[in-house]
C-alpha cells in the first residue's frame, strides 16, 4: 500500500514511551536515540554501493527520511511524499529536504508540512523522476540496470566524489542540529500538548487537528497552569480538552475556541492561576530560608471554563 508511512508515531504519542519524557527531559538520551535511526537511515547514503528507491503510495514523516537518503529516487506520479510532522512533534532528523530542494523549496515544505504528488516531487528535483504506477517496476528495473554496467570502482568513487561535496557544505552538522531539534519539538509546550491531545482523545484526532490548519489552542497554556497549579495533567488536561473539543464543535469562526472576550477572559484566569502559583513557591522559599516547615504541595485553585 505504501513505501513507507514512518515512525509509528500513533503508539508514541498514545502512551508515555521512549520517544516522550518527563517534564525534565534529558535531551542527550533522546538524542542517543534518534541519532542511532538517523544513521540508519544514512548507511543507504553512505553505503559505497549506489542505492536506488521506489516510491509507490506514501513515503511521508521518517519514511521521506528513508527514500531521500538514497541515491537515485523514483516515484510513481500519484505517490505522495512529505513530512508532516513539522507542524508539529518533529523535524526530519537526515536534513536531506534542504540538500536536494534548496532554501525556498524545503522552507515551503517543511514550514506547511504539506505533502506533494510523485510529478510536483520530479519538477522541483526532490527525487530523480515520476513515472506511471503501471510503469514504475520497469522503469526502476531499467535504471539499475544501466547503473550496473559501470565497474564498481568507478561507482565508487562518483558517488564518494558527490557525498564529499555535501559533506563540505555541512551535512553532517545539520543532521546533528536536525536530531537534536526533532527532540526538543517532541517536548515543547507544543509537542507535549499534542501528545496529550493523542493521549486522551486518539492519535487520528490530534493529526487532523494538527493538518487542519486550526491554531494550536489555549488548551496549551491551561495544561501548564494545570500542572503548576498541581491539579494534575492526567485528569485536568483530558477534561480541558474535553470541554475545549466540545466548544470547537460548537464554535464558528476562526479561532475555533470562542469569542475574543471569552478567550480573553479564560487568559486572566489562567494568569491568576500562574500569579498564584508563584507567590506559592516565593512564600515556600522564604519560609525554608528562615529553617520553618512547609508544605510541598501548592494549595489548589479552581481553573472553570464557560460553554
Amino acid at each position: 500500500r505504501a513505501f513507507c508511512a514512518g515512525y509509528d508515531l500513533k503508539q508514541f504519542a498514545e502512551r508515555a514511551g521512549a520517544h516522550q519524557q518527563a517534564p525534565v527531559w534529558d535531551p542527550v538520551k533522546d538524542y542517543r536515540g534518534m541519532r542511532r535511526n538517523t544513521d540508519d537511515f544514512f548507511t543507504l547514503w553512505r553505503s559505497l554501493k549506489p542505492t536506488v528507491c521506489k516510491v509507490h503510495g506514501y513515503a511521508v514523516a521518517g519514511g521521506s527520511d528513508i527514500a531521500l537518503s538514497c541515491d537515485l529516487v523514483v516515484m510513481a506520479e500519484d505517490a505522495r511524499i512529505g513530512y508532516m510532522p513539522a507542524r508539529v512533534w518533529g523535524c526530519p532528523t537526515t536534513a536531506m529536504w534542504v540538500y536536494r530542494l534548496g532554501a525556498e523549496k524545503a522552507k515551503r515544505m517543511l514550514l506547511t508540512g504539506d505533502t506533494i504528488d510523485g510529478r510536483r516531487a520530479a519538477e522541483w528535483g526532490l527525487v530523480l523522476e515520476a513515472v506511471p504506477a503501471v510503469e514504475l517496476d520497469a522503469r526502476v528495473e531499467e535504471l539499475a540496470d544501466r547503473v550496473a554496467g559501470v565497474p564498481i570502482n568507478q561507482l565508487v568513487m562518483q558517488k564518494l566524489m558527490i557525498n564529499q561535496a555535501y559533506d563540505n557544505m555541512g551535512l553532517h552538522g545539520t543532521q546533528i542540529l536536525a536530531t537534536l531539534f526533532d527532540g526538543i519539538t517532541r517536548h515543547s509546550p507544543e509537542g507535549r500538548w499534542f501528545q496529550e491531545l493523542a493521549a486522551a482523545r486518539g492519535f487520528h484526532e490530534a493529526v487532523e487537528w494538527r493538518d487542519s490548519g486550526r491554531w494550536i489552542p489555549d488548551a496549551l497554556s491551561i495544561a501548564t497552569a494545570l500542572e503548576r497549579s498541581h491539579e494534575g495533567l492526567d485528569t485536568g488536561v483530558r477534561e480541558v480538552f474535553a470541554l475545549l473539543g466540545e466548544r470547537e464543535k460548537r464554535v464558528d469562526g476562526r479561532e475555533h475556541i470562542g469569542p475574543e472576550r471569552e478567550r480573553e477572559a479564560l487568559l486572566e484566569r489562567i494568569r491568576r492561576l500562574q500569579i498564584g502559583r508563584q507567590q506559592h513557591e516565593t512564600e515556600v522559599g522564604l519560609r525554608r530560608h528562615h529553617g520553618e516547615e512547609v508544605a510541598e504541595k501548592a494549595p489548589r485553585t479552581s481553573l472553570q471554563l464557560r460553554s
